[in-house]
């Protein structure tokens, strides 16, 4: 790989989006050792980086396909990593929703399923209820460090319903599109690889 084509992929929102994924055994261990402060601040300036490599893919114009994939992959082991941090550490705030929870796993499933039939691949849209979501749940394990979020959990969990749902429907009515689509009714084509 030569110095040009390296820098494509070496950019900062890319950076931003890897750390995601090269801090997350860090959360493991300080939530499997239940050191719930440290915890709590590693999970929350770990996933701050969330917001900030899609702002800075934008302002730096460093959009790519490889960022995009890049970021979903960090932000689905990120999110489901936080299911388990909800479990481990607050079980008493996610035993209440345990349904609801089988039923989020069994709809999250069925989107990749519909989108690797559809679009020969599997795909995690950036739809904004999903973004949305992701913002809730970032802040609901944050704060069932200090408050019961049981009721935050349930209305995570059917928001993800209706996400989910329209996910497959985009799939279901337009095939594969660009991931960054908003909602069903501004679906944009697939972007041309650069």
């Amino acid at each position: 790989m030569n110095g040009m084509t390296l820098a494509r992929y070496v950019t900062v929102p890319n950076a931003l989006s890897a750390s995601r994924i090269v801090f997350l055994p860090l959360l493991w261990v300080l939530a499997l050792l239940r050191m719930g402060i440290p915890f709590t601040i590693a999970y929350a300036l770990i996933g701050i980086t969330d917001l900030f490599d899609g702002f800075a893919a934008r302002r730096l114009n460093q959009r790519s396909a490889f960022g995009k994939t890049l970021d979903s992959f960090a932000d689905l082991l990120y999110y489901l990593s936080s299911a388990f941090f909800m479990a481990w550490l607050y079980m008493d705030y996610l035993r209440p929703n345990l349904l609801l929870l089988y039923i989020f796993f069994g709809l999250l499933g069925l989107s990749f399923i519909v989108s690797a039939i559809t679009c020969g691949k599997p795909i995690l849209m950036h739809t904004f209820l999903l973004k949305l979501n992701a913002a809730l749940v970032y802040l609901g394990v944050i704060l069932s460090s200090f408050i019961n979020t049981t009721i935050l959990v349930a209305a995570i969990l059917i928001i993800y319903y209706v996400s989910f749902t329209e996910e497959i429907l985009i799939f279901l009515i337009h095939g594969e599109v660009d991931p960054d689509s908003p909602t069903i009714f501004s679906v944009r084509p697939k972007p041309k690889r650069a």
